[in-house]
């Protein structure tokens, strides 16, 4: 353990040297390398956490760098997959932990494999399905996970440890009707997703070094534009029912049987993601190839970004397309029948 660098944490007598040597041990994913995700993944590298996963399904653009802080414009300008900007960024920060990047779009098929196996979960995703997915994994390995959201000027977090608080099912039954507000529709600043990324962290590091007296007890609700801050207690806030945490049916684990492709619009985004059911390895250069005499194409060992009919098509190493200028599924279904097949 390097005692110089960590020698003003290991001061803070609630973590101290003991508390350094059991953050080298764990291990923590990130699901989201979004604004969140990245302030959230920089202070648990910079902590001496021994293991950070950060699983993203993007790439980095120009509009992501007003407030996802581990990127740059040569990350913009390469089309850079989030998740291996990240580590490329973090491992050079601090070498003697893991900074592991997965470029995967968290789903039913493979969310068992990429969580199951962590101290904690950290959310810095921007939608209820996959919170509801992380939920379900949490309950079922007993995993604690903290909760962040952040959109506008407001935000909230929770901590959720099975068994102890209510699970995400219990405070939030049903996913908001509709989309609902997003940073890609009503915008958001960077200064609070900092301040709620870093009470995410804070309640992480308290998890992982065992302060559990000290936790966070409430939904925390902020508006630091217009200096709100509400208190939510979750103490008695378990449904004795919850089809999760204790009927402990994992709905969103479920998967999708007789399809062969999934098709969802991402919100706020003009653009419709394409996955496969069952991941393929997909041969990017042979496909840049087969595409070059019908449009412009970028690519990285990555991703493929093929521009045609007015659209742009992003094809990944796994199989997943994100059909761009859309969001119209049908549209986008037409487009991917016609480039890629079934």
């Amino acid at each position: 353990m390097d005692s110089i660098r960590y020698s003003r944490q290991m001061l803070f007598s609630p973590i101290g040297p003991s508390g350094q040597e059991v953050l080298a041990n764990k291990k923590v994913a990130i699901v989201g390398m979004g604004a969140l995700g990245t302030v959230l993944a920089n202070h648990l590298v910079r902590a001496g956490v021994g293991h950070v996963r950060m699983i993203d399904r993007d790439f980095v653009e120009a509009s992501n760098l007003q407030r996802q802080i581990l990127y740059d414009e040569a990350d913009a300008r390469d089309h850079l997959p989030k998740a291996i900007a990240a580590a490329n960024k973090l491992q050079a920060i601090n070498s003697s932990v893991i900074a592991e990047g997965i470029i995967a779009d968290l789903h039913a098929g493979n969310a068992q494999s990429l969580l199951a196996d962590v101290d904690l979960i950290l959310d810095g995703s921007d939608n209820f399905q996959v919170r509801y997915l992380i939920n379900d994994i949490a309950i079922m390995y007993d995993i604690p996970w903290v909760y962040g959201g952040a959109v506008h000027s407001r935000g909230m977090f929770a901590v959720i440890r099975p068994g102890v608080t209510p699970c995400l099912r219990c405070l939030f039954p049903h996913a908001p009707v509709g989309r609902g507000e997003t940073c890609d529709t009503v915008g958001v600043i960077g200064p609070l997703v900092s301040i709620i990324a870093s009470y995410q962290a804070t309640e992480a590091i308290k998890l992982l070094v065992g302060d559990l007296d000290h936790l966070n007890p409430y939904l925390e609700q902020l508006d630091v534009w217009q200096n709100d801050h509400d208190q939510l207690s979750i103490a008695n806030g378990r449904n004795p029912d919850c089809p999760v945490c204790v009927r402990r049916e994992f709905d969103y684990l479920a998967t999708m049987e007789g399809t062969t492709e999934d098709f969802a619009a991402l919100c706020g985004r003009d653009t419709v993601q394409i996955r496969p059911v069952h991941p393929e390895n997909v041969d990017l250069a042979l496909l840049a190839k087969r595409f070059e005499p019908l449009g412009a194409i970028e690519h990285n060992r990555f991703l493929l970004r093929f521009h045609v009919d007015g659209h742009t098509l992003v094809f990944f190493q796994d199989g997943r397309v994100l059909v761009q200028g859309t969001d119209d599924l049908t549209s986008a279904r037409t487009l991917y029948a016609k480039y890629v097949g079934h």
